[in-house]
């Protein structure tokens, strides 16, 4: 059960409800996960949305790798709301069921695809060490060029808020799934 109550709209004041209706316009209907929390805090919502739209939905990094970040970045932080919700949406951009099962059971998946392999590796790396050593950073920024790695990195972190926010304040899934353990 969540540590903080999910908020019905009738409870919202006016900025909340706006915020409300803008996340829930691109998110299942309604504030769900991180975003059932930081409706707390208005501000907080906002910014997220935002923010969160630039890597999603505006991002120069393609959908299917911003994906695939989002399902390493869950699966690192074990965010059972956060993979759960990014499963149907890795699979529509094209991030196979193999791929998928692997990094839900904490094995290195097979890409025949090298920007894929080149998300993965980074982001382990990142998760892994904290860091990206130079011949990393040379090998990303070549192959993606210095705002496309910025913008991967970017994701990277933006998962990370989410799933630390899912995982601190007890989030579950929306809809029952393959857990991760």
């Amino acid at each position: 059960m969540a540590r903080v109550p999910t908020l019905t709209f009738e409870e919202l004041n006016d900025e909340q409800k706006r915020i409300w209706q803008e996340v829930g316009a691109i998110r299942s209907g309604s504030p769900g996960g991180p975003f059932a929390v930081w409706m707390h805090h208005p501000k907080i919502a906002e910014t997220a949305h935002h923010f969160g739209n630039t890597v999603r939905i505006n991002g120069t990094l393609g959908r299917k790798l911003m994906e695939l970040v989002t399902l390493i970045v869950a699966r690192d932080w074990t965010a059972q709301y956060v993979f759960a919700a990014h499963v149907p949406a890795a699979r529509e951009h094209g991030i196979s069921d193999e791929i998928i099962e692997a990094i839900r059971t904490r094995r290195t998946p097979v890409f025949a695809d090298e920007e894929e392999k080149l998300v993965y590796d980074t982001a382990r790396e990142l998760l892994d060490s904290k860091h990206l050593s130079d011949e990393s950073y040379a090998r990303v920024e070549k192959a993606f060029g210095r705002n496309r790695l910025i913008e991967l990195v970017t994701t990277i972190g933006f998962y990370m808020t989410a799933s630390i926010m899912v995982n601190t304040f007890e989030i579950g899934p929306r809809h029952e799934g393959k857990r991760l353990t």
